[in-house]
């Protein structure tokens, strides 16, 4: 009997969601199932993000997304935490929430930390520094929610930063959200990451 398809959710802000892609093809969520399909996946995908969430509007999305029972949820989120100054402890209680109760479905779950704001072309040079070690603190909190639960914690922030500052076509027109090209770096850095949480799903299901 053939296998059950992989049920992959996506879960957070405009990354997850997509905005800035030209194409739905370009999206992050459908880049991601690519990848997976080229490892041998066959994927259910379905995208629960949306735009300008923080991660207290987390809880809104995982309820959409219990009914679809997940096998694997990919929780991108944070930027909108920063650009609205939510302490990160407050951001890290909502996402371990989040995390926590996609685990109760049976999901595993891999987080995805805040980008770099630094990176972003109208944030001034002077201003900065100050904005990514606000990033930079966020992250650790992200990472900290990923450890205690057991979650998968995929540590891009580092390869994509330094991808997005380096050439500024990798942003959409709006100059703050990725473009299709900057979706497939961000896509091509995350999928490590997203594949072997499948594969270990798998394997231990085996």
């Amino acid at each position: 009997m053939a296998s059950l398809p992989l049920r992959l959710v996506v879960l957070g802000d405009s990354i997850g969601y997509g905005q800035g892609a030209q194409r739905p093809d370009d999206r992050l969520g459908p880049r991601l199932a690519l990848a997976l399909r080229e490892e041998g996946f066959d994927v259910d995908l379905h995208v629960v993000a949306v735009p300008r969430s923080t991660s207290a509007e987390l809880a809104a999305q995982v309820r959409r997304a219990e009914p679809l029972r997940p096998d694997l949820a990919v929780v991108v989120i944070g930027a909108n935490d920063l650009a609205r100054f939510v302490p990160p402890a407050d951001a890290a209680r909502a996402l371990r929430s989040a995390v926590v109760d996609l685990q109760a479905t049976g999901a595993d779950v891999v987080v995805v930390p805040a980008p770099d704001m630094s990176v972003v072309p109208f944030v001034p040079p002077a201003l900065r520094p100050l904005v990514q070690s606000a990033c930079s603190e966020l992250q650790r909190a992200q990472q900290e929610v990923a450890r205690s639960t057991g979650a998968a914690f995929a540590d891009i922030g580092p390869q994509v930063g330094a991808a997005f500052a380096a050439d500024p076509q990798l942003f959409s027109a709006d100059r703050f959200h990725p473009s299709s090209t900057g979706y497939a770096r961000i896509a091509e850095v995350l999928a490590p990451a997203v594949i072997a949480a499948a594969r270990a799903r798998r394997e231990s299901a085996a």
